[in-house]
């Protein structure tokens, strides 16, 4: 795809080359032909651009619909990716101040008060807590392999919809790279019309493959800065339940010695 844009704008440039006449030849008839050039004025100096209409005027010149559904991919992703980082920040738990309400309460109101503390807490590190509680007469090797087996179901919930997030970063690219085939195909079809090669024909094709490709990068790169940090928030929450569990069962071998 790349060596067909640069094949094209190396034969657009060869013939641009080879329609110019001598240099030397014309360079002294115009110096002695021009005129003084006019001072150029200050207030010929127009505005700039806003940056919503230049990015308005870009994504209609890309193309309603593939950079429609490259937008889509974005909207999609982010929503997702809020609500997981939203469910996240929620999710995480004290988990030392947990620890310390359970072992006053088993020493004050044994396992049952141990248990009202972890129903009135919310968090994943919480829920685990409580099902190793429930297992706690049956011995350390139950409670243990009772938060194992919980912890697993809700290692599963914190990376729901991590998968659709893995999904648009991976389109949003290929819908820009298929935008640029596209504008390849226009490019040749425009010039097998004019029957030229001159760069105004080539133009409109090549803005199109560029608009798009840069587009679905963009968004790529985007949703990958999310995702990455939700993984990392997934993965210090993973490790804050292991620990945290492991210092459960300590507590709850002290406390039936």
């Amino acid at each position: 795809m790349f060596l067909a844009v640069v094949g094209l704008i190396a034969i657009s440039a060869q013939y641009v080359s080879a329609q110019t006449p001598d240099s030397t030849a014309t360079t002294t008839t115009d110096v002695a032909a021009a005129p003084a050039a006019a001072p150029v004025s200050d207030q010929t100096v127009q505005q700039e651009t806003p940056i919503h209409q230049q990015i308005k005027a870009k994504f209609i010149e890309g193309g309603a619909g593939f950079m429609a559904s490259i937008l889509l991919c974005l909207i999609l992703g982010l929503a997702i990716a809020i609500e997981r980082i939203m469910y996240l920040n929620l999710a995480s738990t004290n988990t030392e101040k947990l620890l310390k309400k359970i072992e006053e309460a088993l020493a004050n109101g044994g396992v049952e008060a141990a248990k009202e503390v972890c129903r009135n807490t919310k968090g994943p590190v919480a829920s685990i807590f409580y099902q190793g509680l429930s297992r706690s007469e049956e011995g350390p090797e139950m409670v243990e392999k009772s938060i194992s087996s919980y912890g697993s179901i809700q290692m599963s919930q914190l990376e729901s919809g991590l998968t659709w997030i893995n999904l648009f970063i991976a389109l949003a690219p290929m819908l820009g790279f298929l935008g640029t085939v596209i504008g390849l195909v226009m490019a040749f079809d425009d010039i097998q019309t004019a029957g030229d090669i001159s760069p105004n024909i080539v133009a409109g094709g090549m803005k199109v493959a560029l608009i798009t490709t840069v587009a679905g990068l963009i968004v790529a790169i985007i949703l990958q800065i999310f995702y990455s940090y939700i993984v990392s928030k997934i993965d210090s929450i993973v490790l804050s339940m292991e620990d945290s569990s492991i210092s459960l069962i300590d507590i709850l071998v002290k406390a039936k010695k």
